[in-house]
């Protein structure tokens, strides 16, 4: 079966040695995804809602580079490094993916691959 990569060109993908987003078949996998803007910063500082939204736009642009789209999500992984802030992250989620509903999960964690990080998000998607 083909496997098709894609790669966001964020700093951490050389250094760790992977894929913003893996297709094999109709599976698509996009990694753990920070709100990184086009300049590798953080978009939405000490906002953990822009910083979700900006994750989310991040992995929309890894499923349109394989033709998919978020109706295509059917589970993803939310980790934060504060709980508290479940509301504010759980409407920017819904923002996105209300009508579609994928499963989901939230975790605490206890911190994540930068300081300024609030959110990381994973997807997986299927395409028809």
């Amino acid at each position: 079966m083909q496997r098709q990569t894609f790669s966001s060109g964020t700093p951490w993908e050389p250094i760790v040695g992977y894929s913003r987003a893996v297709r094999v078949g109709s599976n698509i996998f996009v990694s753990g995804t920070v709100a990184a803007g086009p300049d590798g910063g953080l978009i939405g500082l000490d906002d953990p809602a822009a910083q979700t939204s900006q994750a989310i736009r991040n992995i929309i642009r890894a499923l349109e580079s394989f033709g998919a789209n978020v109706t295509n999500v059917v589970r993803t992984r939310i980790y934060v490094a504060n709980i508290d802030h479940w509301q504010a992250i759980g409407k920017a989620h819904a923002e996105f993916f209300g009508h579609v509903r994928p499963a989901t999960t939230m975790i605490e964690v206890r911190r994540l691959i930068t300081p300024d990080a609030l959110v990381e998000i994973e997807a997986d998607a299927i395409l028809p």
